[in-house]
């Protein structure tokens, strides 16, 4: 049998999605054949702080982190995988004693690492920032590169671009905390006046529905965007698709990415926020219509804009692409794109490739040999100019 493969998982994270991230985590390191990989929990504090051990988990979720040791993969190909301080060394009690920032020249190497898998939503995560690292690094990941990742991550930038390539969207405008903090009431006004009511207000830069509120009046606009505020120096601020029916897709490739069949969700609650998706009782739980209730025509619409979206982002590994179905109307809309989209055991995007013929181990499988075809196609290119010989 081939050498198993070393695969460094990485979760938690300084973002507002770090449980949700440690959840998707689970689901993925469960589902990793342990006879075909060697897997590597690598835990992210709140603080940023990466760390290994017996359990970096648990430890992440009890916030103690007895026993566990400083990790990093450094910024450098020459120092290739992962590095981690000496096993006696390991910080003592709750407070993390070492960590890679002050004691990059105590860690030694623990593992040549394969292949990285991310699986951190929102800031710091799915954002390019780690994607950054890990091209510098030269190490092989899993999902989207650097500019994929910030534009499907910045709701705003996004819009820019899916409108640029002609792609359907809702109408929005958009404000920075610092504009907010000095003018409010004009804010409200030119939403008001460009979209009306009912609007969504957003964090420009989160998933997971995590400081969205769904405003019906300028009260609760107010509320809205000091809400998302707290998560971000930019704001979203969107017109409500009216009778909005919420399909998604799933998305996999590199140059010639698939499309699985749609899916729809039926919230239970007045939309699929956060509580719906990960903290809903049995009686709250949203109900997950796979395949998408949709005539044939109304699907392969769905798909085709899904690959059209990917591709406008330059998109890779993965990506759940979200629409918004107008009952009134009958309009589809581009809502958005998760490129590291949720994988717990309720998530839709491995639900809607199981739909389609690809079982939850063997869609993991894949994700990895698209980001190993990924990064030796980026090893093709040439990094030193040498003038053409006529």
């Amino acid at each position: 049998m081939s050498e198993k493969r070393k695969v460094a998982v990485l979760f938690g994270g300084r973002s507002g999605e770090h449980e949700v991230s440690i959840m998707s985590a689970r689901s993925v390191m469960r589902a990793l054949d342990p006879e075909k990989y060697d897997v590597i929990p690598v835990g992210i504090t709140r603080q940023g702080a990466w760390i290994i051990g017996a359990d970096p988990m648990k430890a992440l979720e009890d916030e103690d982190f007895t026993g566990v040791r400083a990790a990093a993969i450094f910024a450098d190909p020459s120092r290739k995988g992962l590095w981690a301080e000496p096993a006696e060394d390991a910080a003592v009690g709750n407070a993390l004693v070492l960590t890679p920032q002050s004691a990059a020249t105590q860690l030694a190497s623990l593992a040549e690492v394969d292949i990285v898998f991310p699986v951190l939503h929102g800031t710091f995560g799915e954002d390019g920032t780690v994607q950054g690292l890990l091209e510098l690094a030269g190490v092989p990941y899993v999902g989207g590169g650097v500019l994929n990742s910030a534009l499907a991550m910045d709701k705003i930038a996004f819009k820019a671009v899916a409108q640029a390539q002609g792609l359907p969207i809702a109408d929005y405008v958009w404000t920075t905390r610092q504009h907010w903090a000095k003018a409010p009431q004009a804010i409200m006004d030119e939403a008001e006046a460009k979209l009306g009511y009912p609007v969504f207000t957003k964090p420009a830069n989160l998933g997971s529905s995590v400081g969205i509120s769904k405003c019906h009046d300028r009260a609760e606009l107010q509320e809205g965007i000091a809400e998302a505020a707290r998560y971000d120096r930019r704001i979203l601020i969107e017109w409500a698709v009216p009778s909005a029916r919420e399909i998604e897709v799933s998305v996999l490739g590199n140059e010639s990415p698939l499309a699985s069949v749609p899916g729809e969700i039926v919230p239970r609650r007045q939309f699929y926020d956060y509580t719906a998706k990960y903290l809903a009782s049995e009686e709250e739980l949203s109900d997950l219509l796979i395949p998408a209730p949709l005539d044939e025509a109304l699907t392969q619409q769905v798909r085709d804009l899904a690959v059209r979206a990917y591709r406008a982002i330059d998109g890779a590994g993965m990506a759940r692409v979200d629409f918004l179905l107008s009952r009134a109307n009958g309009a589809l809309y581009l809502n958005e794109i998760n490129t590291i989209p949720g994988f717990t055991a309720i998530s839709m995007y491995p639900k809607l490739w199981e739909a389609s013929g690809v079982a939850y181990p063997r869609l993991l499988e894949w994700l990895m040999d698209l980001a190993l075809e990924r990064f030796q196609e980026n090893a093709a290119s040439e990094r030193i100019f040498r003038p053409r010989e006529k």
